[in-house]
């Protein structure tokens, strides 16, 4: 008996390897899915040998794809996405447009994840996404411009809170300074909080720094960190391998977590915006 006649199509195996090479993360993954983290692992190598293929290098730090396992992730993906169409496929499918607002200093994998499986589930809805800063977002939503917003800060109460995303200072391993010195900066340019996060954390400590670079995007901020530049602070889920989470090696102090929720206009479709902050609330789930 070969392999294709082993094999039964199992859809929990495939969500629980989604889930887990999203999350990058056993303990994330588990609780994603509600389940335990034994039985999360259980399935995971329960797949494998299925397979018959390592679909994971395993690591302290987390659960990082093998190359089988980047070329099974889109597979699994897609066999997924039709399996919700069946159950979806005699209810009346959504039709119009939503405008979303998403934070620029969301991971990549969150803002793909939301959208693309927004898309797969209702293709005939129009989505316009605005990326950027978001404290223009409860204005957007105020004015109608927008329909649905994730924002950070004092507009997240209890009933509109998605997730707290942790906030850690971030280094190239290549940097080196002397905490006794002025510590260089990289931080963003722009009206926001963010731009005196780091500035402010350290004066409350009685650390010394200076601006070493400013940038109005975290993608200038992450690359300032990257060169070995200077340190920064940013989100634990829009780190890259690279970095180093300095805070755990070095004397700094610790950071508040940036607080998310989302915004609904009062005048948008209500069963459109609701699939909408059902997505954005798993894509954010999966990858906090």
């Amino acid at each position: 008996m070969n392999k294709s006649e082993r094999m039964t199509a199992n859809s929990q195996l495939l969500r629980t390897f989604v889930v887990i090479a999203e999350c990058q993360n056993i303990t994330r993954a588990a609780e994603s899915l509600g389940r335990t983290q034994s039985a999360i692992s259980v399935q995971a190598r329960n797949l494998e040998e299925v397979l018959e293929v390592s679909l994971f290098i395993r690591q302290s730090k987390g659960m990082l794809l093998t190359k089988e396992g980047e070329k099974l992730l889109p597979v699994a993906r897609n066999i997924l996405s039709e399996l919700a169409k069946v159950g979806s496929m005699f209810d009346d499918p959504l039709q119009g447009s939503i405008r979303v607002g998403i934070p620029d200093d969301y991971a990549e994998s969150v803002l793909e994840s939301m959208l693309v499986e927004f898309a797969r589930r209702h293709p005939q809805v129009e989505v316009s996404a605005r990326f950027g800063c978001t404290s223009k977002f409860p204005d957007a939503i105020k004015k109608q411009t927008l329909d649905v917003a994730v924002v950070t800060g004092t507009q997240v109460t209890d009933k509109n809170r998605i997730a707290l995303d942790a906030n850690v200072w971030v280094a190239s391993p290549s940097l080196t300074v002397n905490v006794e010195e002025n510590i260089p900066l990289a931080v963003l340019d722009r009206d926001c909080g963010w731009r005196d996060f780091a500035p402010n954390a350290l004066s409350a400590a009685g650390i010394g720094w200076k601006i070493a670079y400013a940038s109005e995007s975290f993608a200038g901020v992450k690359a300032a960190i990257r060169s070995g530049l200077a340190l920064g602070i940013l989100p634990r889920s829009l780190l890259d391998p690279e970095m180093l989470e300095w805070g755990k090696v070095k004397q700094l102090p610790l950071l508040p977590p940036s607080d998310r929720g989302i915004l609904v206009s009062d005048t948008a479709s209500n069963k459109i915006a609701t699939s909408m902050v059902d997505a954005i609330k798993a894509a954010t789930k999966n990858n906090v």
